[in-house]
């Protein structure tokens, strides 16, 4: 028979399931079980043996559709290939890909603690904006449209250099499982930055010099941070840097900044000028520390601290 609708609907179950060929359907085929559940299947041979593959079911998969499927496996078995296997394996992956929680996990743990400093803002904005949305779904399920989508929400909450980051974060995550073999694709492949970012001049006047350093005097702020604030312009280099610098990393007017401070990852020497040791000087009378730039507790000066005392 040639299947048609009207056909398909003729067939009602009988006691045992049976199935019926299409004519000159080069094993295309429908399966009708007792129960009345109706599935396409494709009959073919493959390696000496009749093997039987599942399509998919009425009317879930239409007829044309169902053709379609049909014509794929086909053209699999000319090549040599076994189209129920690789079903089946496919299903098996689909069904044990992990979910993005436990990606996320992974990402953080194997990759961004062991190579970024900042992986803490990684964590944070997975955590914030990332897994509430995706969290329980699996990672090979997430489109393009998805990522679009969520940074759009971002965007538009009033937060477009934080959609930015978040689509480096996510583009990162994706391309550590692709590495990895965990997934076959980057959903952010293609997707631009939604947040439009702008460079900054970073020099400062001779005036604005004057008026920090000045104002730093009538500052109210822990003495080691208004210590590390003038050693910071004095020297150009990073907060990260300058709160973590120990005294054993200081010799003969020159600073070591060891491998695992440097942004870069290698070892950074700096030239101390002569006012930049006079700083230091200062900095030794704050109290007896390893850290040239003490905190309190025992600890160096924290981030959040220098940038509190900035706003």
């Amino acid at each position: 028979m040639k299947f048609t609708v009207r056909g398909i609907a003729a067939l009602k179950p009988k006691a045992n399931r049976y199935d019926v060929l299409e004519s000159d359907g080069h094993g295309f085929g429908i399966r009708v079980a007792p129960s009345g559940r109706k599935s396409w299947i494709y009959l073919y041979h493959y390696g000496g043996r009749l093997r039987r593959m599942t399509l998919g079911t009425y009317p879930n998969m239409a007829l044309a559709d169902a053709h379609k499927a049909h014509a794929t496996a086909r053209a699999a078995v000319k090549q040599g290939e076994d189209p129920a296997a690789k079903h089946v394996q496919a299903r098996h992956e689909a069904l044990h890909a992990p979910i993005v929680e436990k990606l996320a996990r992974e990402y953080l743990e194997r990759w961004a603690k062991p190579h970024k400093r900042s992986w803490r803002e990684d964590e944070r904005m997975l955590t914030k904006d990332v897994l509430p949305v995706w969290g329980r779904r699996k990672a090979t399920e997430i489109r393009r449209r998805d990522v679009i989508a969520l940074l759009d929400d971002i965007h538009d909450r009033g937060a477009p250099i934080q959609a930015n980051r978040t689509l480096a974060c996510i583009r990162k995550m994706y391309n550590f499982a692709l590495q990895r073999d965990l997934i076959e694709g980057n959903p952010c492949m293609l997707i631009k930055a939604p947040g439009k970012e702008h460079r900054r001049d970073r020099i400062l006047s001779v005036d604005e010099i004057y008026r920090f350093w000045i104002g730093l005097a009538h500052a109210r702020m822990w003495p080691s941070t208004l210590v590390a604030l003038k050693f910071q312009l004095v020297t150009a280099q990073r907060r990260g840097e300058i709160i973590t610098m120990r005294w054993e990393d200081i010799s003969n007017d020159v600073w070591t900044i060891p491998a695992e401070h440097a942004r870069n990852g290698l070892p950074h020497r700096v030239l101390l000028s002569t006012l930049a040791s006079q700083l230091l000087s200062q900095a030794k009378q704050l109290g007896d520390s390893p850290w040239v730039f003490p905190g309190k507790a025992g600890a160096h000066l924290g981030g959040n601290t220098v940038d509190h005392a900035l706003a």
